[in-house]
């Protein structure tokens, strides 16, 4: 059998802080949220699908670089329609705090419905909704056609965009058993699909996952693009500085010192 150094020299330390970000400390800390996002995503592989055919891929997305390009596509996205401007800047900050991104995607909601006339989708009872609206011959969707500016190229199947959510829904089963911060976004997903990521899929979900002291997804202030942690304390260094040129004394006359009450001088 063939041994390794490290079975044989098994010993060491490690220190671990989320401060300073992007420090050694900060990234063993990262680590354990990309072993907890591989772990959510067996979890949504194993979810019931309908039919039993296998119909989810996934991107596991970390790095500074990385989150930071699809913080970016989805700023980008935001300013395209006015109601998605508060959801989509406020949630790419969100990306910003994050450790990992996982992106699960339904690669058969576009191309093969469930085809068992169940109407979700609020068509008719022959799946015909679905297939009018499709570029399809023989029963079968064509998709080489990429052509399309839609964010989602619909119409999809309801069965299959269920299953989707099964998928999501297992995933964040075990990031609440890993006691990790995880939740779903449609507008990280269309970023995802933008840049690429799960492109064999009609529709897809991003769920951040982050370790942190402090959960990232909730509690946010108004006007969070302007208004978040990097900007605080970037402020805060603004302010630390204009006081400390401003006051131009010597710290050793410049702190007040106790007064003595008469009754202490008696």
């Amino acid at each position: 059998m063939r041994k390794y150094v490290e079975d044989l020299d098994f010993r060491g330390e490690e220190y671990v802080n989320e401060w300073t970000p992007w420090s050694p400390q900060d990234i063993r800390r990262k680590k354990g949220a990309l072993e907890a996002a591989r772990l959510m995503l067996n979890s949504a592989q194993t979810a019931p699908f309908a039919g039993g055919v296998p119909s989810v891929e996934a991107h596991i997305v970390y790095g500074q670089e990385e989150l930071e390009t699809i913080a970016r596509k989805m700023e980008e996205i935001a300013h395209q329609k006015e109601q998605w401007k508060e959801p989509f800047l406020y949630e790419a900050v969100m990306v910003r705090d994050s450790d990992v991104i996982l992106f699960i995607g339904n690669t058969r909601c576009h191309e093969t419905p469930l085809d068992a006339g169940c109407g979700l989708c609020g068509g008719g009872l022959d799946c015909s909704y679905f297939y009018e609206q499709k570029n399809q011959k023989y029963g079968l969707v064509d998709i080489t056609d990429r052509s399309s500016k839609k964010e989602i190229d619909g119409p999809l199947c309801t069965a299959r965009v269920s299953d989707l959510g099964y998928a999501v829904g297992s995933a964040l089963w075990t990031a609440h058993t890993l006691m990790v911060d995880a939740r779903p976004f449609a507008s990280i997903g269309m970023a995802g699909m933008q840049l690429g990521y799960c492109r064999n899929s009609g529709m897809v979900v991003g769920v951040p996952v982050a370790v942190k002291s402090k959960n990232p997804y909730v509690d946010v202030n108004v006007d969070y693009h302007l208004i978040n942690m990097d900007k605080v304390l970037d402020n805060t260094r603004k302010i630390y500085q204009t006081a400390r040129i401003i006051r131009g004394f010597d710290y050793r006359k410049w702190i007040p010192k106790p007064q003595k009450s008469d009754e202490e001088d008696e």
